[in-house]
């Protein structure tokens, strides 16, 4: 292997290093990830609509620049992968739905536009499951996401694609978005890291109901570093999110140095509300037994978390409501299943509904953050089961009893939407079926450097311990096409452009 096949293995930070003391150049790079993608993504198809031409043109004048010696960004020269949930201008943006399958937006996203103003040269955007309902990333426009560790096996979502271009070296930094748990799950399957902002924090154009909180979007990245990284260019006050607030993002570039032993540690196999598997309950404590010596201490410790499930119920339908009312008018056949049921559970609720469903977030919220005047960190499992196949479009029941909709088995991740507080999928090994094992790491209100810190700390002292260190796929097994990822392709409902409603 030319040392030019190894740089896309290499941290992102490390990359961006090499860049600004010019060992390496963007153009070499580039080139080197988009050989990986073509060699890596017919096996796993992460990768979507790309644009190699514009992004060797931006290459080279990221090489200019720094041979000129001009002010560098913070992701200078550095390829990168954006969600296919947001607008890319120039580069098809389909929203993982076929009514979209030939849109190119005019103009960048407000992350987007952020994250290229900070030197990021897209390469191309990253599967979706359709409109991002759901935590398989599969659709009618691109198929499938295979798992980097088995291509059957689903890579989670909704940000599925950018999880597994990290996993396998593809490309160093990719985005994402969170509302059930969307950055927070394929980085747990897939052996990477997601960070769900707290809300605000990285503005959030495409949000429809701009005062309501579960939907943000952020980072990943193979380490806690490149995801901080990348965090550092998002971060920023925009008057397109009214949640939005001032914020120097630079503050989250290099996470801080944090001495695991003083943190009081709090952890829960199910916050008292979610499914678990039995196994990985027992994997579960097999990693806090692990790694509990790390922290001045370690307890397992209850929670009340209320009516949580049907809050989220109301308050995720209630954002389907103004998203697409006029396509689903117009024709219901035109959206998948998964968005279908959510804006048809949304038109049985009432106005009563949903304000009794903001008071209980209210109340959820005022009494998750009581933890957090013992202890520094929340820890639990990110997902409740191993991977299961992508050609399941989702998990319907758990140890033999019935899942009440598409989206329960994402409990573990979307009460800590609910509650606001920013967290983290850390990699932690491997769990029964020698698959990923995401541990979730929560934080303070709006403690989002001070995750950054422990999870860093955590991370470094994981790496010395076998059962905690990071998972990392075996590529050689990649080196064949899986045509069942792009099968589905075939079987596409046909939808008339005509009843699209721009999903914003």
């Amino acid at each position: 292997m030319s040392a030019n096949e190894e740089l896309p293995a290499l941290s992102a930070v490390e990359l961006r290093r090499r860049i600004g003391s010019k060992e390496i150049s963007p153009v070499e790079l580039l080139e080197a990830c988009i050989a990986r993608i073509e060699r890596i993504n017919p096996a796993v198809n992460a990768v979507t609509a790309v644009c190699y031409d514009r992004a060797r043109k931006e290459a080279k004048a990221a090489e200019q620049a720094v041979v000129k010696g001009a002010p560098l960004g913070l992701l200078h020269g550095l390829p990168t992968g954006i969600k296919d949930l947001d607008d890319t201008g120039g580069l098809l943006t389909t929203y993982g739905s076929p009514l979209y399958r030939e849109f190119v937006p005019e103009h960048d996203g407000a992350m987007v536009a952020r994250v290229r103003a900070a030197g990021a040269i897209v390469v191309g955007k990253t599967n979706v499951p359709e409109f991002g309902a759901g935590a398989n990333s599969r659709n009618f426009v691109w198929g499938a996401t295979g798992n980097p560790f088995d291509p059957m096996l689903n890579a989670g979502g909704s940000s599925g694609g950018s999880a597994v271009a990290l996993a396998t070296d593809m490309l160093p930094v990719c985005t994402g978005s969170d509302t059930g748990g969307s950055l927070r799950i394929p980085a747990a399957i897939c052996g990477v890291v997601g960070f769900r902002p707290s809300p605000g924090l990285v503005p959030v154009e495409r949000r429809g109901l701009g005062w309501t909180p579960i939907s943000v979007v952020g980072p990943m990245g193979r380490t806690v570093a490149d995801t901080a990284l990348l965090m550092a260019a998002q971060a920023a006050m925009d008057d397109c999110d009214p949640l939005s607030y001032p914020v120097d993002g630079r503050e989250f570039a290099v996470p801080e140095p944090r001495d695991l032993g003083s943190l009081r540690v709090a952890y829960t196999e199910d916050f008292g509300v979610s499914p678990v598997d039995r196994a990985i309950r027992g994997v579960f404590r097999e990693k806090i037994a692990a790694c509990k010596h790390l922290f001045r201490s370690c307890d397992e410790k209850t929670f009340d978390f209320g009516e949580a499930d049907r809050c989220f119920d109301v308050i995720r339908a209630l954002n389907y409501a103004a998203r697409y009312r006029d396509a689903y008018e117009k024709d219901p056949a035109s959206l998948g299943p998964n968005v279908r049921a959510n804006y048809e559970l949304s038109a049985k609720m009432s106005l009563a509904d949903v304000a009794w469903a903001h008071t209980e977030q209210t109340r959820i919220f005022r009494r998750f953050q009581q933890t957090f005047r013992e202890y520094d960190l929340v820890l639990a499992p990110t997902t409740p089961v191993s991977p299961f196949p992508w050609s399941q479009l989702y998990l319907s029941e758990m140890d033999g009893k019935p899942l009440r909709n598409y989206y329960h088995w994402l409990s573990l991740t979307y009460v800590t939407t609910l509650a606001t507080n920013p967290a983290i999928a850390l990699p932690c090994g491997v769990d029964h079926k020698g698959m990923p094992f995401g541990l979730q790491v929560v934080a303070p209100f709006r403690a989002d450097r001070a995750l950054f810190a422990a999870s860093h700390a955590m991370e470094q002292a994981f790496e010395a311990i076998p059962a905690l260190r990071r998972p990392v796929p075996d590529v050689s097994r990649l080196s064949r096409p899986t045509p069942e990822l792009v099968s589905i392709v075939t079987h596409a409902p046909e939808r008339s452009v005509a009843t699209a409603a721009r999903p914003h």
